[in-house]
């Protein structure tokens, strides 16, 4: 039951809408004042608020301000309910943050539309993830309540690469976020000896290019195709103007990136002090969860050995040789350049 704190002085306007918000299924918490209002989001952290502006004590736009210096409750959805309805004053709710406003008088059918509207957004965006068009589809949809994602696809270009084609360089400037329709990608870095460690695998549904853009600075990596690919390709003043009119876009990109840097953190350990078998083993592991998406006992990939050796972060004849073990141990199977997983649990058992 979703909880609603409805912070209103008047007292026949606070029982009235009270009494409508419980008919509705929702557990109702009421505050006089904005002062209570905010002690009691506080304490009771609320999925939802609606509030008054004109209020004793601390206003509506007070209690709005202070809530959104509080970052359990920085993404609460806030519903202004008010008399005051000019321009001005709807402007000035918005700019500090509200997600809706209702003008006095109201019907109860205008008031739970808006409340259903606001906290099925809400735990949309609270999606742990954003891969794909249909994530980003939600994702837009959430946050602004329209399908823009048919705008940002509109007449973009679509590039073909050929397998071990390059798709952009470290060093060189961004000017794209690139999207992944068909095929496999790498980004990957070399050292001055040109020996190669893969730090990143993209699959069809996966946004690639965004960290540059998010740091404003160079590409730090290599990104590759791993097979002939198919990649959408977004301008870079698309993506800006994307995550600018949309803060929920942005979050979700800088989870991306924050997620994929603990990743990489997580890999520079693993080759720091991980056995020659668990880096194999911990290197298959990724390519099951990053390309099995059916999540088949019995998966198959087709990967080069170099590449694989570039995952794993091991010379290629000390990978050739542990494949080698892996097989007669019954965990995978080797056949013309493909690796077929044959049990899963016993390779996660080697990790752990």
């Amino acid at each position: 039951m979703e909880k609603i704190l409805l912070i209103e002085d008047n007292a026949a306007i606070c029982e009235n809408v009270a009494e409508i918000l419980e008919l509705a299924n929702y557990q109702v918490l009421t505050a006089t004042n904005g002062k209570e209002g905010v002690a009691m989001a506080l304490e009771h952290l609320p999925d939802l608020i609606v509030c008054d502006i004109m209020m004793p004590v601390l206003d509506g736009y007070g209690v709005l301000h202070m809530l959104h210096k509080n970052k359990a409750l920085q993404k609460t959805p806030f519903i202004f309910l008010t008399a005051k309805a000019e321009r001005t004053d709807i402007r000035k709710g918005m700019e500090l943050g509200a997600d809706d406003y209702i003008t006095k008088p109201f019907e109860g059918t205008e008031l739970l539309s808006a409340i259903e509207s606001r906290l099925k957004r809400c735990a949309e965006i609270k999606q742990d993830t954003v891969t794909g068009l249909h994530g980003l589809q939600v994702l837009l949809s959430a946050s602004t309540g329209k399908d823009q994602l048919t705008l940002l696809k509109e007449n973009r270009n679509t590039n073909h690469y050929k397998k071990k084609q390059r798709i952009y360089a470290a060093g060189n400037r961004p000017d794209h976020l690139y999207y992944l329709l068909q095929g496999k990608v790498k980004t990957y870095k070399r050292n001055d000896e040109g020996k190669e460690l893969i730090i990143g695998l993209y699959n069809e549904g996966d946004f690639l290019g965004y960290n540059a853009l998010l740091e404003g600075g160079n590409y730090q990596e290599y990104a590759e195709a791993m097979e002939d690919t198919l990649v959408a390709v977004i301008p870079q003043k698309d993506f800006e103007q994307l995550i600018s009119s949309n803060p929920e876009v942005l979050g979700k990109f800088i989870q991306l990136l924050s997620k994929e840097m603990a990743e990489k953190e997580q890999q520079l350990i693993g080759l720091a002090y991980n056995s020659l078998r668990k880096k194999v083993a911990e290197a298959l592991l990724m390519l099951d969860k990053k390309y099995n998406t059916a999540g088949s006992k019995h998966f198959t990939i087709d990967i080069s050995r170099e590449n694989l050796a570039a995952v794993a972060g091991v010379a290629k004849e000390s990978l050739i040789r542990t494949l080698g073990d892996f097989r007669d141990e019954q965990l995978i199977a080797l056949k013309e350049g493909q690796i077929a997983f044959l049990s899963l649990k016993k390779l996660a058992a080697l990790v752990n």
